[in-house]
């Protein structure tokens, strides 16, 4: 049996606010800064919101991993829940590069003008408005994504958010589906609506409420509405390796592009993207080396900004998708998230890791017999 070898080393990390590799290719505009308001991003690589996932710790490491820009988990406007822990920890940016970028979702103008005014006080620097979540739980009271089904409504919180924000110099943008379903696909009036009243920018997901993460992203919604808006727009939703970026850069043309759940256990997929674009090429899987200390440096914020309760429990999944990322067998990584998931202590969670890697880039399965090779090679790795 063919025991795998280790990764070879990548490049370095990309550091906030470096340069990306001279450009080549058709998409050089990408290895230059891109504006956003009195911003300038390193990149148009950025990093999708997405509730439990994009918390400080995550944001931090896929900024150090090449993306330009990260919103925040999205943050009620309700004022009874400002001072939650859960909205607490969701609105910590504590050492996080700027420009900090806040989601907010609501069904009340005023409200959601309240909010953005509040984070404004606690830091942020761009405000997101969420139009997008496809959950059950946030569309069941008119927010997220549900908000496309009443345009006017959307348009008047729209409108709200932008006068708040506007006296402090406070840049708003929006985020959100093609529609609520396939005959209502209104993405591109309210987008021509949201960028008169004053959004700076519109990040569009190629599906509607009704798909949720269904089926593939279509993006001609995200072209339509780039032919017809001066304002810059993203593309989001299905974004999984340097081909298919190009490939929904060269179908839209879109300014900028939002990864979400593909950068989940494999944050470094914007370097390889960045790379992709940049020069044509593609870079070598990063040494797993390099990725125990991600891991092990992820681990610690984690657990610092959530404590060792919460923060070990939370951080399972997180290790369960980066186990899935690495060439090991399926079965080895199962092995790895069981073993993972029956922990309740910090230490505990980081010798396991460490233990982990280390047997893995030795050729070792957890428990010291060679590694089998996988059964298939993982798709991203095929890709890179």
């Amino acid at each position: 049996m063919r025991v795998p070898r280790p990764f070879p080393p990548g490049p370095p990390m990309l550091a906030p606010g470096s340069s990306l590799p001279a450009a080549t290719t058709e998409f050089s505009v990408f290895a230059r800064a891109m504006q956003l308001g009195p911003y300038t991003l390193p990149n148009a690589l950025f990093v999708a919101p997405m509730a439990g996932v994009t918390d400080r710790p995550f944001r931090k490491l896929c900024k150090r991993l090449g993306a330009g820009y990260a919103v925040s988990e999205m943050v009620t406007s309700r004022p009874d829940l400002q001072d939650s822990l859960k909205t607490s920890r969701r609105a910590d940016h504590q050492g996080e590069p700027a420009p900090i970028a806040v989601q907010i979702a609501g069904t009340d103008a005023q409200m959601m003008a309240d909010a953005a005014r509040y984070n404004i006080d606690r830091g942020a620097q761009i405000i997101d408005i969420n139009m997008g979540c496809p959950a059950k739980k946030v569309c069941n009271k008119w927010a997220g994504s549900a908000l496309m089904q009443d345009e006017a409504l959307a348009l008047a919180i729209v409108e709200a958010v932008v006068a708040a924000c506007a006296p402090q110099g406070v840049p708003v943008t929006l985020k959100m589906r093609t529609g609520w379903c396939a005959s209502v696909q209104n993405a591109p009036t309210i987008a021509l609506a949201a960028e008169a009243a004053g959004v700076q920018m519109l990040t569009v997901h190629g599906r509607t409420r009704e798909q949720g993460y269904s089926g593939r992203a279509e993006h001609d919604t995200v072209a339509q509405i780039k032919s017809r808006v001066r304002i810059p727009v993203v593309a989001n939703g299905d974004i999984d390796s340097p081909e298919n970026a190009a490939a929904v850069l060269r179908q839209t043309g879109a300014d900028a592009l939002m990864i979400g759940r593909s950068a989940q256990g494999r944050p470094w997929i914007f370097r390889e993207i960045a790379h992709h674009l940049t020069t044509g090429g593609h870079l070598p899987p990063p040494d797993l080396g390099e990725v125990k200390g991600w891991l092990l440096e992820h681990l610690a914020e984690h657990h610092e900004l959530y404590g060792e309760f919460t923060g070990v429990r939370s951080a399972r999944k997180h290790l369960g998708w980066y186990a899935r990322s690495l060439p090991v067998p399926a079965a080895e990584a199962e092995a790895f998230r069981r073993r993972v998931n029956a922990l309740t202590t910090a230490d505990a969670q980081v010798h396991c890791v460490g233990e982990a890697l280390d047997a893995w880039a030795a050729g070792l399965a957890l428990d010291g017999r060679p590694l089998p090779a996988p059964e298939e090679e993982p798709l991203w790795r095929l890709a890179a």
